[in-house]
């Protein structure tokens, strides 16, 4: 079972709820998630909860109680909020590198699933028809306590965004196009950690649409130092054993760049210096 999470708070998420609904085949069961109606589509299920899903510690769990099924992946549809209200379309893993802020808890990494990110990123830059930035964030905020692998995929950065039709199409059409395909591309890319620059990972952005990288967890500069024990997290909490560390050399603290390069010796991986 593949799960679809939206939420009645987020303007967004029932955007691509609606399309989701109007257009990919989705029906109504007798069924009911945290007191809302769950659509299906074959082994597929779009849920909804009442409150901000990056506080959804344990929704795995939760579900798995309501459902008596543990889902496989959770992809979660979601609207992208910054301060300069750019208008984008996002995919990023969930986490948090130092104090948790807004959800999930310290230090702690949920699992992310670099396939499925590297899927999102290219089919919303196929689509991309609106002239918005396509990109990878950062991991940042929660849930962080997951045992399924997750990604949130989100339409930015304002109102005026969220409830755009065209957006809400763009993000229904490559959620169905992730859940439907990211089985059989499991083997088709290099997994990679990333490290450095800015919250919108524009290297590692660029890498994944030119090359075979998908990226997992991304650490920002901003985040960094990390220790040692953080940056194993990052490399060991993926759907697949990671083959890369990635460091945008200047985007990266020096200390955090050394424990990296060391890591990438004794486990074996290729590291990428950009």
């Amino acid at each position: 079972m593949r799960v679809i999470m939206t939420t009645k708070v987020d303007l967004a998420s029932m955007n691509i709820k609606d399309k989701l609904i109007q257009h990919f085949g989705f029906k109504e069961t007798d069924g009911v998630f945290d007191g809302n109606p769950i659509f299906r589509r074959g082994e597929d299920v779009i849920l909804t909860t009442n409150g901000e899903m990056i506080y959804y510690d344990n929704l795995d769990m939760s579900i798995e109680e309501q459902l008596g099924e543990r889902p496989e992946l959770i992809v979660f549809a979601s609207r992208h909020s910054s301060q300069t209200k750019m208008p984008a379309l996002t995919t990023h893993a969930t986490g948090n590198w130092g104090k948790a802020v807004y959800g999930g808890k310290d230090e702690s990494l949920a699992i992310a699933h670099p396939v499925a990110m590297k899927l999102a990123l290219l089919k919303l830059n196929e689509l991309n028809d609106l002239g918005w930035t396509v990109c990878y964030e950062a991991t940042h905020h929660g849930p962080s306590e997951l045992q399924v692998p997750g990604l949130f995929i989100e339409i930015g950065s304002s109102e005026e965004e969220w409830v755009n039709d065209r957006a809400g199409e763009i993000l229904a059409e490559t959620i169905t196009y992730v859940i439907n395909n990211v089985e059989r591309a499991e083997k088709k890319f290099k997994l990679a950690f990333g490290m450095g620059g800015g919250h919108y990972a524009p290297k590692q952005t660029k890498r994944a649409l030119e090359s075979d990288l998908a990226f997992g967890h991304i650490l920002p500069k901003y985040a960094q130092p990390v220790s040692r024990e953080v940056l194993m997290k990052g490399i060991e909490r993926n759907h697949g054993k990671i083959e890369a560390i990635y460091v945008d050399w200047k985007g990266s603290l020096g200390d955090t760049r050394g424990i990296a390069k060391e890591l990438a010796t004794e486990l074996g991986l290729e590291f990428i210096r950009d």
